[in-house]
């Protein structure tokens, strides 16, 4: 059995406006969030969040919302990385609540996993071969990320 291993890319610190509410459908209640900007810090990959793109989100129930962000980064070598991100956030139905609020919860109480996938050129497109994943935040006014490569 080969078991994966998991190296640190970078994290994401991305800035999000308030929701613009869609509302109740046959799959649950949609929300857009919009993304306004951040900043991208890891050992090798470093840069900005471009202001650009939202975070769909559907919240299946009062626990469980499924996210599903498009957006770009800039390198600091100028390269730009198109990001989809599918991920899962649940937690207890206060905690969620409390969320949706804007308000602030401790993420150890909140699990928030994702897959984001990159696709790049030049120097960086090499993540286009890999698998990764994330673990996140959310805060009121914005989304922590960290990446890892699966190897």
């Amino acid at each position: 059995m080969i078991t994966p291993e998991l190296d640190y890319l970078a994290t994401l610190t991305v800035r999000v406006g308030g929701p613009a509410d869609i509302g109740p459908g046959p799959a649950g209640y949609r929300r857009i969030i919009p993304i306004l900007g951040g900043v991208v810090d890891g050992p090798a990959l470093k840069g900005k969040v471009l202001p650009y793109g939202a975070d769909f989100q559907l919240l299946k129930s009062d626990t469980v919302t499924e996210l599903e962000a498009k957006y770009a980064i800039e390198t600091d070598d100028g390269e730009r990385i198109y990001i989809e991100n599918f991920g899962l956030r649940t937690g207890s139905k206060e905690d969620i609540e409390s969320l949706l609020r804007g308000e602030k919860v401790d993420p150890a109480r909140i699990y928030f996993r994702c897959a984001p996938k990159f696709t790049a050129a030049g120097k960086w497109e090499w993540l286009n071969s890999k698998i990764l994943v994330g673990t996140g935040e959310r805060h009121p006014d914005s989304v922590v990320v960290n990446v890892f490569v699966v190897n």
